[in-house]
């Protein structure tokens, strides 16, 4: 069988895809992989994802949308992708030692959080413990918390909590900061946020949420306890792009996003990659955003230039 469209990955991005796809009527596909749903399989209330007036858990919500797909005649597959050959007409895909074709793909699998991994941490993700500031500031009113990083990423993200948090505690390994000049002004001169040198945090504290850290001075090795209300880990995030030879993937490891205009100068495809009939959509290509809302709206667009392109290409 040789489908029109195989969507690779199963986060708001490809769910929406795969829904898009299908209803223009073209042969649908989703590989999903054995732990489907993305990030928000890792989080817990959402309030910011537009429908759900008293917001909904981040599973419920990959739930709803997986059964929503599956409804309109989607194939689901929960299985890893192994290989994907984008030399070959059709496209072939290997995924538990089978092998998958299609006419065109989109690549939609997203970007993993780069975590502490310390101890304490994995039960209370989501229990106080949280990589998004955008998310997950809200629940954290007039409380004290911590930012784990030194990038840009972290400032942004001490920046946003300052606007609801009682206090911001930047936490960093070093005695400066590797964050822009102009990010690490405006931190500088918010008075709610302090920061911590040439500190590591290693590990968490709390049972059903969390209650404290402890720190440990990258110098001295001496360890303290710090209470707190909440920790935001801004060190990074890993785009799934490792497995897709030929595709262009930029200096961090996102898949290059192209807008491809006709003879005319006008706008054809907003969600092409350097390969014809390739295409993405979500967190594996945006560092920007990151947010449910994007990545759907990303999926939206590339199941449209994927139904295009096809149409073109009879």
């Amino acid at each position: 069988m040789i489908y029109d469209v195989i969507v690779l990955g199963s986060g708001p991005a490809g769910f929406t895809a795969a829904i898009y796809a299908v209803r223009a009527g073209r042969r649908t596909l989703m590989i999903a992989g054995t732990r489907w749903g993305g990030q928000l399989m890792l989080t817990t209330l959402v309030e910011n994802f537009p429908g759900f007036s008293n917001g909904i858990q981040g599973p419920e919500l990959m739930v709803n949308m997986r059964s929503q797909t599956e409804r309109l005649g989607v194939e689901v597959l929960n299985i890893d992708i192994t290989q994907a050959d984008f030399t070959k007409k059709p496209f072939e895909i290997t995924a538990d030692g089978k092998k998958y074709l299609a006419k065109s793909v989109i690549v939609a699998t997203g970007a993993d959080s780069i975590w502490l991994n310390v101890p304490g941490e994995l039960p209370l993700r989501g229990k106080g413990i949280s990589t998004c500031a955008t998310c997950d500031a809200f629940f954290f009113k007039e409380k004290n918390v911590i930012v784990v990083g030194g990038g840009d990423s972290a400032m942004e993200e001490a920046l946003v909590l300052a606007q609801v948090a009682k206090s911001v505690t930047i936490v960093y390994r070093r005695d400066q900061f590797r964050a822009s000049k102009a990010m690490q002004d405006r931190v500088f001169k918010e008075p709610k946020i302090k920061i911590i040198w040439n500190t590591e945090l290693v590990k968490y504290k709390g049972t059903d949420k969390l209650e404290a850290v402890i720190l440990k001075d990258t110098n001295s090795g001496k360890e303290k306890e710090m209470k707190i209300d909440g920790v935001f880990i801004a060190i990074g995030h890993k785009p799934n792009s490792e497995v897709f030879k030929g595709l262009e993937i930029d200096a961090k490891g996102y898949i290059v996003r192209k807008e491809i205009t006709d003879e005319k100068g006008l706008l054809k495809y907003r969600s092409a990659t350097n390969i014809d009939g390739v295409f993405t959509a979500g967190d594996v290509h945006d560092y920007r955003y990151r947010q449910a809302i994007t990545a759907a709206a990303f999926g939206c667009m590339a199941a449209l230039d994927a139904d295009k392109w096809l149409g073109e290409k009879k």
